[in-house]
């Protein structure tokens, strides 16, 4: 039977979870496949996702012909081709090589019919090549085995594999790529983290326990549950937890949001001794789930060549063909997140193509700074040499751990081809109670990982407080002040977990009409006066702009006296030309209200400008005080005093 170097054909295995039964000999000469025991799977070779909703060219595609793409099957009409050449499809080999000790990968899969396979490999500017092939004629499920080496991805570049037929059909299952094991595996643990998400919890709950073989190379289960609408008062939830088993420990506490309910999993994860505690993959209850994710999470981490965050992607849930960011970094100073790194995918249709018309997939290897928290794996090392994360309640939490992990050696990488589907980035509006969290915690965060520049800061700040006044959006403005007052308390703030700001914050924005969005048929208004005002093209000069609209706002001068503007057009230049303006919220479920108040205008800048100047005078002390509280914040025995669990069982 035809091959090619590096390329073998073995007897069929049974189907992992199969009964044993007599294997079918396949046409070829017959060599020992490795023990399993001593070859990790890094990906399983899937066709298509966990659910309908999601496309199945994101695992493989059909460029010609037809093929049927199942699951862990793929099927192939005569005269056809499919290749993996996908998100989902590809081995990341730049990223092995960089950060692992993985020489070779094995790619084994169970072959019935005739066509060809190969094994294909990319460089950095995405020129393919082929590493192995093999040609099958009329094998009958026969064990495939094509072999690559790990040892020109430096820079960049991939591993896939493509089938082809002619006059047959092929079909092609099972499919693994594994590398050698370890000497040991370490155990690793679960978080998730729900908030009166019940549903959304109770679906990711199902594609992971529906999935056996990600769910085995997990030791536990944590679901944090926070919420006011407890999971365990669901049927549904009982059921889950059966087939769960004891894999399945749920605990309630009161909300101390996403950081203190992550943070609760791995203080129990790394409660034992060192040699027993585990690593842990924190996961949001609100993603579709792809259980792949867990192997290849896990099974990356193993071979690091030393502890190493091991991070998730995002895609959009709304569209799902889309890739978030493939890496990022922060600009603490200007208090910016999620800015991508030089030759990172943003926003990309990963089903499209370039400007070179190839795929679109991340062949250029790119380092991220720190990994988002919606899938993630954190080293038990990591946290016994650095502590556990802030208690900020939520957003930052991520940012901070992941810098800190930095700043003492310690990595991150965001996998490619390791991914969830989660709520887009894009769709949620800006003017809500959690911004607070935001602007306050980025003070926090760059109070301890930058030399904190309260001219850079206090610019940033100023700026961002102008455009929300002169958008009339004022809740939003006292949302920024509140969060800079907060931050000069000091490390203090935070000793509650921040739960009192959480509800401070939403009583003092419940102030400002214009903070709540509200159905569009609600508006009482002739229709004449909601017509759709669209804005002009950026100005060249901001600062010249800014300070024409707001003459004009204290003149009492308006270029429109009423209007709808849409979402995409809701720039502080545009909707600052208003007396009132109907905006529609970025979920596009409702609008915004937003109306000239000369006297909250009035009161509102001259609190700004006193708190700025506040700032200037007091922000660096301050800073000290929160470097100084660190390794108070962070350690095991303040979050098992916010816990309220036995410290006797602290490290």
């Amino acid at each position: 039977m035809p091959g090619s170097p590096g390329t073998t054909e073995t007897p069929a295995r049974p189907p992992r979870g199969a009964d044993t039964a007599e294997p079918t000999v396949a046409e070829a000469p017959l060599v020992d496949v490795p023990d399993e025991a001593t070859r990790l799977v890094i990906q399983r070779g899937l066709f298509s996702g966990p659910s309908a909703l999601v496309p199945e060219d994101l695992y493989a595609q059909v460029p010609r012909g037809a093929a049927h793409r199942g699951r862990h099957r793929l099927e192939l009409a005569p005269a056809s081709h499919v290749t993996t050449n996908t998100y989902f499809g590809r081995m990341p080999a730049t990223y092995w090589q960089r950060w692992t000790t993985v020489t070779e990968v094995e790619v084994e899969a169970l072959v019935t019919g005739s066509g060809r396979i190969r094994l294909m490999a990319s460089d950095t500017n995405k020129v393919w090549r082929i590493v192995a092939a093999h040609d099958a004629v009329e094998a009958e499920r026969g064990t495939v085995l094509l072999t690559a080496q790990i040892d020109r991805f430096v820079d960049g570049g991939g591993l896939w594999l493509e089938f082809t037929t002619e006059t047959g059909e092929l079909v092609v299952e099972d499919v693994r790529w594994t590398v050698t094991a370890p000497p040991v595996v370490r155990p690793t643990t679960i978080v998730i983290c729900t908030y009166n998400r019940v549903d959304d919890c109770l679906n990711t709950l199902e594609a992971m326990v529906g999935d056996p073989e990600p769910l085995a190379v997990v030791d536990a289960v944590y679901v944090v549950d926070q919420g006011s609408d407890p999971l365990e008062s669901r049927p549904r939830f009982a059921e889950l937890a059966a087939r769960f088993g004891e894999q399945l420990r749920y605990l309630r506490q009161p909300n101390l949001g996403g950081a203190g309910g992550f943070t609760r999993g791995l203080f129990e994860a790394t409660a034992a001794d060192a040699a027993e505690q585990s690593d842990v993959v924190f996961m949001d209850d609100d993603v579709l789930l792809e259980p792949e994710i867990l192997i290849r999470l896990t099974a990356f981490a193993h071979r690091t060549t030393r502890p190493t965050i091991v991070g998730g992607q995002m895609l959009n849930l709304l569209h799902p063909g889309h890739l978030h960011i493939g890496a990022e970094y922060a600009d603490m100073e200007r208090l910016l997140v999620g800015q991508p790194v030089p030759g990172a995918l943003e926003n990309a249709f990963l089903l499209g193509l370039d400007e070179r018309q190839m795929p679109t997939v991340q062949d250029r290897r790119v380092d991220t700074e720190y990994n988002g928290w919606w899938s993630c794996l954190i080293p038990a090392e990591i946290v016994r040499a650095i502590g556990y994360p802030l208690p900020l309640f939520f957003q930052w939490d991520d940012i901070e751990f992941g810098y800190r992990a930095r700043a003492h050696g310690f990595p991150t990488v965001a996998l490619p081809g390791a991914g969830v589907w989660h709520a887009d980035f894009g769709w949620k509006d800006w003017d809500e109670w959690h911004r607070y969290f935001n602007l306050r915690n980025g003070l926090i965060t760059a109070a301890l990982h930058t030399g904190f520049s309260v001219k850079t800061i206090g610019a940033r700040l100023s700026w961002l407080f102008g455009q929300y006044m002169i958008a009339m959006q004022y809740g939003l403005s006292a949302t920024l002040l509140q969060a800079v007052e907060d931050f000069l308390i000091g490390p203090e703030i935070l000793h509650d977990g921040s739960a009192t700001a959480a509800t401070e914050i939403r009583r003092i924005r419940a102030a400002y009409p214009e903070t709540v969005a509200r159905p569009l048929a609600e508006q009482p208004d002739d229709f004449r006066d909601l017509q759709v005002v669209r804005a002009a093209p950026e100005p060249r000069r901001m600062g010249m702009t800014w300070l024409k609209r707001a003459v004009y706002q204290v003149a009492g001068k308006a270029t429109h006296r009423t209007g709808l503007v849409p979402a995409g057009d809701a720039h502080w230049w545009h909707v600052s030309t208003f007396e009132r303006a109907v905006v529609t919220d970025m979920a596009e479920t409702g609008v915004r209200v937003r109306t000239r108040d000369r006297a909250r205008m009035r009161e509102l800048t001259v609190r700004g400008a006193k708190l700025l100047r506040r700032f200037a005078a007091e922000g660096p002390a301050v800073a000290e005080r929160y470097r100084a509280a660190q390794p108070v914040l962070t350690s095991r025995e303040n979050w098992a005093r916010l816990y309220g669990a036995d410290e006797s069982r602290a490290e």
